[in-house]
């Protein structure tokens, strides 16, 4: 349950920077323009709001609703700042505006002036346009207050990803140190993949730990993937129906994983393995009539002779020796393992703050363009039913905070939330920015009410599809 928490927490958290972002992005190229915004929202705040900030008034009002009357009522009102009056050039400010925090963390909002969105139909507007409204303003101001959301968040995107450069670098395992090669799943397998084959090349060209979208290269249909199995080089050319293949196993699956020596980091004092005389820096190469060059065949082994005394084949020092070891009821010998960062050389590359620059534009733009190739699976049946939703969300931050990996998918988030919202969808940006450059090219407006038309549509859309996703997630959950 702890770790549920902590994902969630850490979810929640990246919803709040990312959605925060995405508004004030809408919010201040309105106010550049001189559009009025009503309200700016995080979380969604059906009957009340947790805070409401009136800055007009000099107001924050605790758990605020309004009556059936519309007048504001509130369990607490406290007195933050003194009232202003309105410009008298009837131009509006930043105090023309109410913020507030929601109680639904699904997302925000930023209310502006004169646009038929999720906040307001074509009757709520006034009849005739003012010019604070956005419906006022030029095609081309309109354009840049509605992309500005999507814009932001992949701003956003790319500075974490410089952060992370210049803070932590790129620290990576060599595929050239991966002495033992690699594990492979029965769909890769499959495909012509052997455990223990060591990658070298992709199309030709030596692999590169530090490209984030290598993993995705890897596996699109018709890529040369280079290995070397006992000393002979050999190419394997990927599949079109490996990807679908994947998919199919849900979000869960992890197509290769590095193979590396079962060596004692640790053996626990009055355990098995300590009462065999097994120490520190052993090499287990044998459980009983088991070879166990890796930990993947280590941890079968252990479990095929739950409660046996069993020979374990331990090197120490370049010399061989067998040990007697009682195993427990479980399978388990009392022993921490080394890991793959602690037996094979580490690169760590570090990045100046100029340095880092480019470096972040390089992994946003890369994850951008796997994101995006990645789409067309969607369309697929196995991609359809591997669809997630907040659950799923959730699942790809750590059990524990660790503030490399929250950054990491922050910023990976930020860059799905600029592309989604950039799709040509009504009720997302991208629907009101298509409706925008149709205008532009034809120079005809559509009407408020058409707009109101096609973002229900929209919204029901989005809707359904959220309903879908997060019905996946409880099918995957409770039922699968």
């Amino acid at each position: 349950m702890e770790d549920i928490l902590i994902k969630a927490a850490q979810l929640v958290v990246a919803l709040v920077i990312l959605v925060t972002i995405h508004e004030f992005g809408h919010y201040i190229f309105a106010r550049m323009f001189g559009v009025k915004v009503n309200r700016f929202y995080l979380f969604f705040n059906p009957k009340f709001s947790l805070l409401r900030y009136n800055p007009m008034k000099g107001t924050l009002e605790v758990i605020a609703s309004n009556d059936a009357d519309g007048k504001p009522k509130a369990a607490m009102t406290l007195k933050v700042g003194k009232e202003h009056a309105p410009r008298t050039d009837g131009r509006s400010t930043w105090r023309d505006t109410i913020y507030g925090l929601g109680w639904i963390p699904l997302g925000g909002y930023c209310d502006i002036a004169g646009m038929v969105d999720e906040t307001k139909n074509a009757d709520q507007l006034e009849s005739v346009p003012q010019p604070w409204e956005l419906r006022s303003k030029p095609a081309w101001q309109r354009l840049c207050v509605m992309a500005a959301g999507v814009v932001l968040n992949f701003i956003l995107a790319i500075i974490i990803y410089i952060g992370i450069a210049f803070h932590w670098g790129d620290k990576v395992l060599p595929f050239e140190a991966m002495t033992e090669g690699m594990d492979f799943m029965p769909e890769l397998q499959d495909a012509g993949f052997r455990n223990g084959d060591r990658l070298v090349s992709l199309d030709g060209k030596p692999l590169d730990a530090t490209d984030y979208s290598l993993n995705w290269d890897m596996l699109q249909p018709g890529a040369r993937i280079g290995v070397n199995r006992d000393g002979r080089d050999i190419v394997i050319v990927i599949k079109e129906d490996l990807l679908k293949r994947l998919v199919a196993k849900g979000e869960d699956f992890m197509p290769m994983s590095v193979r590396f020596p079962v060596v004692v980091k640790m053996a626990v004092s009055g355990e098995p393995a300590a009462k065999a005389g097994i120490i520190e820096g052993d090499r287990i190469l044998k459980v009983a009539s088991d070879s166990t060059p890796t930990y993947s065949e280590f941890m079968p082994a252990l479990q095929s002779h739950k409660g046996e005394t069993v020979d374990m084949l331990v090197r120490r020092n370049g010399m061989d020796s067998v040990f007697s070891v009682k195993l427990s009821d479980t399978g388990k010998i009392g022993i921490q393992m080394s890991m793959p960062d602690e037996l094979f050389e580490i690169t760590h590359k570090k990045y100046s703050l100029l340095g880092s620059i480019p470096r972040g534009w390089e992994i946003g733009t890369d994850r951008l363009v796997s994101y995006v190739s990645s789409l067309k699976l969607v369309f697929t049946k196995e991609g359809a039913q591997s669809l997630g939703g907040f659950g799923t969300l959730g699942s790809l931050f750590p059990a524990a905070w660790d503030w490399y990996t929250f950054w990491q998918m922050t910023a990976f988030l930020s860059v799905i939330l600029a592309f989604m919202n950039v799709l040509p969808i009504p009720a997302l940006d991208g629907g009101y920015i298509l409706f925008l450059i149709v205008e532009m090219i034809t120079r005809r407006k559509p009407s408020d009410k058409f707009l109101e038309i096609a973002n229900t549509i929209g919204l029901v859309f989005l809707l359904l599809l959220l309903v879908y996703a997060n019905g996946n997630d409880i099918y995957r959950f409770f039922i699968k």
